[in-house]
């Protein structure tokens, strides 16, 4: 079974950057997009071939936007957080559910917001305080699925862009005297608590020593090439499940002109 999460920084985009070939060569049971940024009569015909979608656009024009593509159709779908009004129309948050090979599993796609550094400004402040809102509404229902999974003899795991790099491993440049967006203490420490709440980081259980694998490089050629990466987009998965993973790694293309996003997809194939 494999499972991959790939923020594309726009499907029209990156379909005119290699999209189509890159699923067809890569052939997931399961693909969580973000950052679609289009409503669905807008994505272009054909872009996700035989596979069934899943979608939340969101009410937030060219912003956003997640879906799920799967080879076989989803039993459920349901968008957006439990008990949450105010992100409600963002296009943040999709999960579904699967037969796959004989495992039945809710995947979700997430885009968690991207904040700032809230010392920089109000605005800044504002922007950060919002971040941190998502992701309490975000840990709740965590813990609500992983419950609700386990009742009903499912699997669960949440794949997105979390836009946090959650230890000095997962950004090249961590011994920066400045504070970071996307690595703040606040942020890290919240993305270590989510690890208590019944899910398992599959991509760092299966390299626990040195760095990365990041998943997203500046388009600046510069950090490309000499790997100056963070890796921010995860797999955060149930533990049975995550003890059946034999592969996790970002799919890095083999060079800057290939690139189809700033992210590289991040595939786990499993048992």
């Amino acid at each position: 079974m494999k499972l991959v999460t790939f923020n594309v920084n726009g499907i029209r985009a990156a379909d005119k950057r290699g999209f189509r070939d890159w699923l067809d060569a890569t052939a997931p049971d399961v693909l969580a997009l973000q950052e679609v940024r289009a409503k669905p009569h807008d994505v272009p015909e054909g872009v996700y071939g035989d596979y069934e979608v899943a979608y939340d656009s969101g009410l937030l024009a060219g912003r956003n936007g997640v879906a799920l593509v799967s080879k076989t159709p989803a039993t459920d779908v349901r968008i957006g957080l439990e008990n949450d009004e105010e992100f409600a129309n963002d296009g943040r948050y999709i999960e579904a559910d699967y037969l796959v090979d004989g495992t039945a599993i809710t995947v979700a796609s997430l885009y968690l917001p991207k904040g700032a550094v809230p010392q920089d400004s109000p605005e800044a402040k504002a922007k950060f305080e919002r971040k941190m809102r998502f992701c309490d509404a975000l840990a709740a229902h965590i813990t609500s699925s992983v419950a609700r999974a386990k009742t009903a003899g499912r699997e669960y795991t949440v794949l997105g862009d979390y836009n946090i790099a959650r230890t000095p491993q997962d950004l090249y440049n961590n011994h920066s005297k400045k504070p970071l967006d996307g690595y703040l203490p606040e942020e890290r420490e919240w993305l270590t608590s989510a690890l208590d709440l019944g899910v398992v980081d599959v991509v760092r259980s299966l390299h626990p020593e040195g760095q990365g694998p990041y998943s997203w490089w500046s388009w600046r050629g510069a950090s490309w090439t000499n790997n100056w990466g963070w890796r921010i987009d995860y797999h955060l998965t149930t533990p049975n499940l995550a003890a059946r993973a034999v592969h996790a790694d970002t799919d890095r293309p083999q060079s800057y002109e290939t690139r189809v996003s700033d992210h590289a997809p991040v595939v786990v194939v499993y048992e």
